[in-house]
């Protein structure tokens, strides 16, 4: 991924956790979709014009075929323009005797929850595992920080380091720049990434 096409979105997923299909996989079953969807019509507007015609009644093919397939089309796009579906999430008092007070939180899966989702479990997956921190969490951190300094100041801490270390600060720049011998506790890192909100 280049520095000028990458994304916050490209940044906060993990490259595991991207799904993986194949382009032709997916042309193909777009191209399916339509084929199908022209042979629904097609087969709709014969039944009704042979139905039409049975009863003496004359409709252009073409027309019925038209119409139908705008139809198919119409309700293509409502069906993905339609939201995901809610989730119930119950309130827990006690988790361990697993007490329940009976009030449900009705939400909706969406990009920013999911990216707060996925940063909450790769801090978790990481805690007290330097090595999986190293790994997972810090060079995202520094892919964040390239990206907040490529839109803010028009450099990355390669192109410009001396100008980037002076506007990261010295404490984040060694954090970026070095790799953790322990994980740093989590008073630490909201101070990074409120170093990283000022940029």
């Amino acid at each position: 991924m280049s520095e000028s096409s990458a994304s916050i979105y490209d940044l906060l997923e993990h490259e595991e956790e991207q799904e993986q299909q194949p382009p032709a996989a997916r042309r193909g079953s777009g191209v399916r979709a339509w084929l199908r969807s022209a042979f629904v019509a097609g087969a709709l507007a014969a039944a009704v014009v042979l139905g039409l015609r049975m009863v003496g009644v004359g409709v252009s093919p073409a027309a019925t075929f038209a119409g139908f397939l705008a139809l198919l089309l119409i309700r293509r796009v409502a069906r993905a323009l339609t939201p995901p579906p809610t989730t119930r999430v119950r309130y827990v008092r006690d988790p361990e005797r697993g007490e329940e007070d009976g009030n449900y939180n009705w939400t909706v899966e969406d990009a920013l929850g999911s990216s707060v989702n996925r940063w909450e479990a790769k801090l978790g997956w990481s805690q007290g595992e330097p090595e999986r921190f190293n790994r997972a969490v810090l060079p995202v951190l520094a892919e964040l920080a390239d990206e907040r300094l490529r839109q803010r100041h028009g450099i990355t801490r390669s192109s410009d380091p001396g100008r980037a270390r002076a506007l990261l600060g010295e404490p984040l720049w060694q954090f970026l720049g070095t790799p953790a011998k322990r994980t740093p506790p989590p008073r630490d890192l909201a101070a990074y990434v409120a170093q990283l909100e000022k940029l």
